[in-house]
């Protein structure tokens, strides 16, 4: 039996007419979604200890079927809906799926759930998975080929109880901005608002503002925050700093909202005080998919602006040779690759440092380091998370590799002058050192994509892609400097 569902059964024993969960469709109280489960749990038992796949928008389904599968064995591979086709078929062939469920108004399947239906999938061969494994989690680096990661049922709820001792929230009404099959949000999101007795709410990704991989309309956003009231909500950068400029339009933010955590990249110094100044509650973090997403995190009693927070209680941080270390929760390997299984630490690619009072500090990824023709080390995500800080800046790649100077490709999100860009430049520079300050900049005449290459499935640059694609251009800046 599952401890996350054993727990939320003693919990809907308690208080069984509390509420739940709730999507566009309806509302569950914790007896209502306990007794879902169960009943799926039970149709799903002949998937017991193979490969499931799941594709769908946010639903009270997806999240039911997510806890019948720990309840009856199954493994789950939650799909994102933001990966192409390719990636997708190639989760499904990696992990040795046997099986998909998605949404019954746009797939062809068995009825299985009200909202869901389930096909078979042809698989070539079972995949090399370490014991334990109740979820694979794809995630997509800068080359875009995403890779399995192996996690336990006890890797998530061990972040989950983790998060609740931090953050002190006490059954929150807890709103799923980002997609499910996000682990940040199904663990942080859903696991643990539901296991502190909390609600959560789920809306489709149109409803809440999202319109493919890189569209977003604030206002929608908004209006959901407006109509729902949160306490809590969990946002990447981007949207945060469009509801930052939302709300100095005049828009504002609901009282309700107690906990707004951020991450998925690194945080610019700008925008944590612009969103300071407006009010919102907003307290960063650092994870990774290996460390059953989160490591580190600020809350209203810890927090120390700039940084990534203090450690989860949970685990160990260290840093060596300036990478970030993670142990005690590491996954349990890669799908297919032995090798991996069963590692005491997490040696995460990251360059970071921990300071005097225990606040953990993300300076960016080592793959990505740049080394000027000065023999300075520079970190363009620190540089690029400051340019972003600016609501008007959609994008931003930062080079300078055995150069001598730095530059950036910039993609504005609306039509902004070249004067605006130049003096938002100029003011990021200013806190920058100098050999850290962008010389010159050019403008995108299109924004990356996937579609293109130069974005991975989660939105992070592919820098190498970028660089030969706007090869010509980037060479003739530095003629021009030199």
């Amino acid at each position: 039996m599952s401890l996350i569902v054993r727990q939320l059964r003693d919990l809907a024993a308690a208080k069984p007419e509390a509420g739940a969960i709730t999507d566009t469709q309806q509302r569950l109280t914790r007896v209502e979604l306990t007794g879902a489960v169960t009943l799926l749990a039970e149709l799903l038992k002949p998937y017991q200890g193979q490969v499931v796949a799941l594709l769908a928008d946010n639903q009270i389904d997806w999240v039911v079927t997510d806890l019948a599968c720990l309840e009856a064995g199954v493994i789950l591979l939650p799909l994102p809906a933001f990966f192409s086709a390719t990636q997708q078929q190639h989760a499904l062939a990696q992990s040795g799926a046997v099986a998909l469920i998605g949404s019954a108004d746009s797939f062809q399947g068995d009825p299985l759930t009200s909202h869901l239906k389930i096909k078979s999938v042809q698989s070539s061969v079972p995949a090399k998975l370490p014991d334990d494994t109740v979820k694979i989690t794809f995630t997509s680096g800068s080359t875009g080929q995403p890779k399995g990661v192996c996690l336990s049922e006890a890797n998530q709820l061990s972040v989950a109880n983790a998060l609740l001792q931090r953050t002190g929230l006490k059954s929150p009404r807890h709103l799923c901005v980002l997609p499910l099959p996000t682990l940040l949000e199904n663990i942080a999101g859903v696991y643990a608002p539901l296991l502190s007795g909390g609600e959560v709410i789920l809306l489709p990704a149109n409803d809440l503002g999202f319109n493919g991989a890189s569209e977003f309309d604030v206002q929608k956003l908004a209006a959901v925050l407006e109509s729902v009231q949160p306490d809590s909500v969990i946002l990447l950068p981007g949207i945060l700093s469009a509801l930052v400029a939302f709300i100095k339009h005049g828009w504002q933010a609901p009282d309700s909202l107690k906990f707004v955590a951020v991450g998925g990249s690194r945080v610019g110094s700008g925008l944590l005080e612009a969103a300071e100044a407006v009010n919102l509650p907003v307290y960063e973090g650092y994870g990774l998919s290996e460390c059953s997403s989160v490591v580190s995190l600020n809350s209203p009693k810890y927090n120390q602006q700039g940084s990534a927070g203090m450690p989860l209680p949970h685990i160990e941080v260290s840093v060596e040779d300036e990478e970030i270390c993670v142990s005690g929760n590491a996954f349990l390997g890669y799908v297919n690759d032995p090798e991996s299984w069963y590692q005491k630490q997490v040696r995460t690619g990251d360059i970071g440092a921990i300071d005097d009072a225990g606040y953990l500090h993300i300076l960016g990824r080592r793959k990505n380091l740049l080394i000027n023709s000065f023999g300075r080390n520079i970190n363009p995500e620190w540089i690029e998370s400051e340019i972003l800080a600016n609501p008007a800046i959609a994008q931003c790649v930062v080079y300078g590799d055995a150069r001598p100077l730095c530059i950036a490709l910039i993609y504005p999100r609306t039509a902004v002058s070249d004067v605006l860009i130049d003096n938002w430049l100029g003011s990021v520079n200013q806190g920058l050192p100098a050999y850290a300050r962008i010389k010159h900049w050019l403008r995108l005449s299109q924004p990356l994509s996937q579609s293109s290459g130069t974005l991975t499935a989660n939105g992070k640059p592919v820098r190498e892609q970028i660089a030969r694609r706007y090869q010509t251009d980037i060479n003739q800046i530095f003629k021009e400097q030199a």
